[in-house]
């Protein structure tokens, strides 16, 4: 006696008898997720460049207000990336930004809809790139105000930047890890 291997459709197309095999799901960024994207990035970019515009109107280059135990407003200006590094290649930073702004939204327009953090993660990261991005253009350097004594001063960007980041590979570490647990099946009963 042969026995026939069970015949299980995990789905049909529209005339009931043809088996589904793939389950499609786009992944892409729809207008949803660009809306939610560009407020977040619009939000990140205002609140740097207003904060910097406030440090640069109210203290002179090196002044400093203490505001409590290590942490002080301090006005400073940094021509590299994090840590001062590249200082003397801002031409480099300002292409290597770019390329790295241009690739996040090319990123974001294939799989913006895969996770629903990844628009504000994006937002964050973006924002601040381009913030920094328009100043080192306009000016040369990035203005930095955030001292806390034993770390380099930063500014809001790199802070959007640092957080962004930081939710982007939460998401992913929870994304995958919730790919490998199997998945329970609701069995529903058969009239």
């Amino acid at each position: 006696m042969t026995t026939r291997p069970a015949d299980i459709r995990m789905g049909s197309t529209t005339d009931g008898l043809t088996p589904i095999s793939v389950a499609e799901r786009r992944f892409g960024a729809g207008w949803p997720q660009w809306l939610s994207l560009g407020s977040v990035a619009l939000a990140a970019l205002g609140a740097d460049q207003l904060t910097k515009s406030i440090v640069t109107s109210r203290l002179d280059y090196n002044d400093q207000v203490y505001v409590a135990g290590p942490f002080s407003i301090h006005h400073v200006t940094n021509s590299g990336i994090a840590f001062g590094l590249f200082a003397q290649a801002t031409s480099l930073v300002i292409l290597l930004t770019a390329l790295a702004v241009a690739w996040m939204l090319y990123f974001f327009a294939r799989s913006g809809s895969r996770h629903p953090v990844l628009p504000v993660a994006l937002g964050l990261v973006s924002g601040g790139s381009v913030s920094n991005l328009l100043d080192r253009v306009r000016l040369g350097h990035v203005t930095d105000f955030l001292d806390f004594r034993y770390w380099p001063a930063f500014n809001l960007a790199d802070t959007f930047i640092v957080v962004g980041v930081a939710a982007l590979l939460l998401a992913l570490v929870a994304s995958d890890r919730n790919a490998g647990r199997p998945q329970r099946v609701r069995e529903t009963p058969r009239p």
